[in-house]
């Protein structure tokens, strides 16, 4: 087993954990607001000198990729570098949906053969959302979605779909079908990134620390012009 950073800032929320041998030995979230450039550094610092007066030497860290708030995530991201640099540890990538179903997983009582679909709000009407089975395997990928009546239909007809996630309150004022469930106060928090991360770091699963870019990012330079890169 591994003790691991854990850094989350896709959204208005700041949270930072700590796990040793899966389990969750520190925790700290911020739920004032969209402050991350100001309460982040601080509270990895409390983090590493709650590991350092415990002799307990890090691992890895790991740092929620995204989708999510444009520079929450940049924030995010380049802290973990630097620690990543400062301590000579490896760099781990938590896609911040895949996350946000881990509360549901071990708290929620699903039903057999159900969807899972967090979702995280873009603007308007739209969503940036994917689908899981209940192993957390992707049956459909991480894409924007503009939520209509007839936007998940193609699966809600066949199972139910659990909708969660800040991006779910548009599900719930547009799709009224039989199958859809929707669960409330799903968000992403560094400590559910505790499995996700040990699976990760079993398997080796680790980024390259100097190229490593969070979602938002790899999709704005996929699309620049050329000329502008």
């Amino acid at each position: 087993m591994a003790c691991i950073l854990h850094i989350e800032t896709s959204t208005d929320v700041c949270s930072v954990a700590v796990s040793e041998d899966a389990q969750v030995i520190f925790q700290q979230d911020d739920h004032s607001g969209p402050n991350h450039a100001e309460r982040l550094g601080t509270m990895v610092d409390e983090a590493l000198s709650f590991t350092d007066s415990h002799a307990i030497p890090f691992d890895a860290v790991a740092v929620s990729c995204g989708p999510g708030s444009y520079t929450g995530l940049r924030i995010g991201v380049s802290m973990a570098k630097g620690v990543c640099y400062g301590r000579n540890l490896k760099l781990i990538s938590v896609p911040t949906l895949e996350l946000m179903c881990v509360p549901l997983l071990l708290g929620e009582k699903i039903e057999e053969g159900a969807l899972l679909c967090p979702m995280l709000d873009a603007r308007r009407m739209e969503v940036y959302a994917a689908l899981y089975d209940r192993a957390l395997r992707p049956v459909r990928g991480i894409q924007a979605d503009i939520v209509d009546q007839n936007t998940y239909r193609e699966w809600l007809d066949r199972q139910p779909v659990y909708f969660f996630g800040n991006g779910a309150k548009k599900c719930m004022e547009t799709i009224d079908h039989p199958n859809a469930r929707y669960i409330d106060g799903v968000e992403p928090l560094a400590k559910w990134m505790m499995p996700l991360a040990e699976r990760r770091f079993l398997q080796e699963q680790f980024e390259d620390v100097a190229y490593f870019v969070p979602f938002y990012l790899k999709d704005f330079v996929a699309k620049m012009p050329k000329k502008l890169l």
